[in-house]
């Protein structure tokens, strides 16, 4: 590759991040090693979840000592793991007085796309002491399929679409304000949420000003995650069984899904086999659009045996056509807070049933998720919760719903009732 072109391109780049890149929104819970820790800090996850913008904060952060370079820019089309080098040289032509420099930071985005990158990242953040961080939406730059290379070398952030807290950033709002949840303040959350609710929380849909522009950029999203992620991606051969599992995933989120119940249904109906169903599914999950919850037991068999519950990565990305959506879109919101906080997440299913046992460091909460708490529903949620508290012998659950809110005590356990949108701004660390 012409050393020229690449100085073009990195000049270009930082033109472009420092002049028209104003005012980045604060992310949180994306926790970066120190700096006196050696490691390849790789963000990754779905496609637009703002994992660039990561890397334009960190360049805005230390502009005089930074580089970065997007593989996705058609220039680097064919570029090979012995061009990394040539981009390393060409930097430091443009900037010799940083060749003894103690701090550099390296900024690759769309890194999976050069073979071999992973020898290369090593070599420099162990022996050339630069900062290196990376990102990326492939499957092949998660931390289940990072090459051996950086096993052990490297700091995997999972970067997911905006929280409801960092939505309410984005719009101004100051969180730490004591009257948040009161009067004028109150309405204007609420009125976020329903939108967050609706749309989901994808950082170009939240800047987005009308509701035709939300809904064609979701649309755009799709498709590209569908042609790109899945299609693409993984040579996808049999299109009708791929069509059929995506239109169940992205209608049935928040339910339990199973596999062999799938395969009974539409065996007869299109071509496909048990085999290439359960790698099309496999598909969904490592292309981080699904997650899976498994039911709790201590028994993995027992994990296995019982089907799973299916989330989406962002509701805005659901098929939504009832209002009895509105309580699966509030309990997904809630499952990938919990992912997002750190929580390994299960479903309680023993006398009674729990929406999550979240897991954390040996310590356990357990969450119950309904749109509404009323005559209907009380006594069975509230005895769901009763029983996963028993079960692992804890004193305290939380109803998540969407405008209820008290404290009530039912046989020792102290059960906190309580507003999604006001929950998630105030779970802020811990859930």
């Amino acid at each position: 590759m012409n050393k020229e072109v690449i100085k073009e391109i990195v000049v270009e780049n930082e033109s472009f991040i420092t002049k028209q890149i104003e005012q980045i929104s604060d992310r949180e819970c994306i926790s970066l090693p120190s700096f006196n820790i050696n490691k390849v800090v790789l963000f990754y996850g779905v496609r637009r979840s703002g994992k660039s913008f990561l890397l334009f904060n960190i360049f805005k952060q230390h502009p005089d000592i930074s580089m970065y370079i997007d593989f996705e820019d058609e220039r680097f089309q064919g570029v090979n793991v012995s061009d990394l080098d040539k981009i390393k040289e060409a930097f430091f032509e443009l900037k010799p007085k940083l060749i003894n420099q103690k701090e550099i930071f390296f900024l690759f985005d769309e890194v999976q796309n050069v073979n071999g990158w992973e020898r290369f990242a090593r070599r420099l953040v162990e022996k050339e002491r630069i900062h290196f961080f990376c990102a990326g939406s492939s499957s092949k730059i998660t931390p289940n399929s990072i090459h051996t290379a950086l096993r052990g070398r490297v700091w995997s952030i999972e970067v997911f679409p905006f929280s409801f807290r960092e939505f309410l950033i984005s719009r101004g709002f100051d969180l730490t304000n004591k009257k948040l949840f009161y009067s004028e303040n109150k309405i204007l959350i609420k009125n976020n949420f329903d939108e967050y609710l609706k749309f989901g929380g994808f950082p170009e849909v939240i800047f987005s000003k009308s509701e035709f522009d939300k809904k064609k950029i979701l649309k755009e999203y799709l498709n590209a995650m569908y042609f790109r992620d899945l299609v693409g991606r993984y040579e996808v051969k049999n299109i009708t069984l791929l069509e059929t599992l995506w239109d169940k995933l992205f209608s049935l989120f928040s339910t339990k899904f199973s596999l062999s119940s799938f395969y009974t249904q539409y065996k007869d109906k299109i071509p496909l086999s048990k085999d290439s169903l359960f790698q099309y599914y496999k598909y969904f999950i490592e292309g981080m659009l699904i997650y899976e919850v498994k039911k709790f037991s201590e028994s993995s068999y027992k994990r296995m045996r019982n089907p799973a519950k299916i989330y989406l990565i962002d509701t805005g990305l659901a098929k939504k056509t009832t209002s009895l959506d509105l309580g699966r879109t509030l309990e997904n919101i809630v499952f990938i807070n919990l992912k997002r906080k750190g929580y390994d997440v299960f479903y309680f299913n023993e006398k009674g049933e729990c929406d999550f046992v979240a897991k954390k460091e040996d310590k356990f909460k357990i969450y119950q998720v309904t749109w509404d708490l009323n005559d209907e529903n009380r006594e069975r949620e509230i005895l769901g919760l009763v029983q996963a508290a028993k079960y692992l012998n804890i004193n305290e659950g939380t109803i998540i719903t969407y405008d209820s809110e008290e404290v009530i005590k039912v046989e020792s356990i102290t059960i906190n009732i309580i507003p999604a949108w006001k929950w998630l701004v105030m779970t802020k660390q811990d859930g």
